[in-house]
């Protein structure tokens, strides 16, 4: 096999990694009844005028299964803090003490948790696409190597291996999106 091709071959496989640590990236975002301090990573705060990640303001814990907790460096910056939140339309009200904000999530009902598998579920579909994409673009540098000389026998494989590693990464999608859903409709 030659180097072009082998070459082409790495790319779409660190790609279709990259797609892979994406999607686990979302999911954890996806609260399955479960407190996570990774529910509030995409969350951005007013800070003096910047947008921060909310971990950069504070600090978050979880106090038990269902309560996380955000300790604020500065105590004037409670206020941005909660309007965060309260905008970033996650579900979960604020209670902020004058010290520390708490955030109680309440038990998922079956509506919400059939919604939150939709939703990972459209997750998944995204790291799909964006993994087939990665094919496309692959097979069609493949037959760019092809019109520069790569035989016909060549590139034929070259092209199955890539589909073998898109059908690898697919059922590697397809493996979280399982676990998820298993994650968030278990009691």
């Amino acid at each position: 096999m030659s180097e072009d091709v082998s070459r082409t071959l790495n790319t779409a496989q660190d790609s279709m990694n990259r797609a892979i640590n994406h999607l686990e990236a979302e999911l954890v975002k996806i609260r399955a009844g479960k407190a996570n301090p990774q529910m509030l990573d995409g969350i951005m705060v007013d800070y003096y005028g910047s947008p921060v990640p909310i971990s950069q303001v504070g600090n978050i814990s979880t106090l038990d299964a269902r309560t996380l907790t955000i300790q604020p460096w500065e105590k004037n910056m409670l206020q941005p803090i909660e309007r965060a939140i309260i905008a970033s339309n996650i579900g979960i009200n604020p209670q902020n003490d004058g010290v520390i904000i708490r955030l109680f999530l309440p038990p998922l009902t079956e509506e919400r948790r059939k919604e939150l598998v939709k939703r990972s579920q459209g997750e998944g579909e995204h790291a799909k696409v964006a993994i087939r994409n990665i094919r496309r673009d692959a097979i069609e540098g493949i037959k760019k190597l092809q019109k520069n000389g790569l035989s016909e026998d060549a590139a034929k494989d070259a092209e199955a291996d890539v589909q073998d590693i898109t059908n690898k990464f697919i059922a590697k999608v397809d493996k979280h999106l399982e676990a998820k859903e298993k994650e968030i409709m278990s009691i």
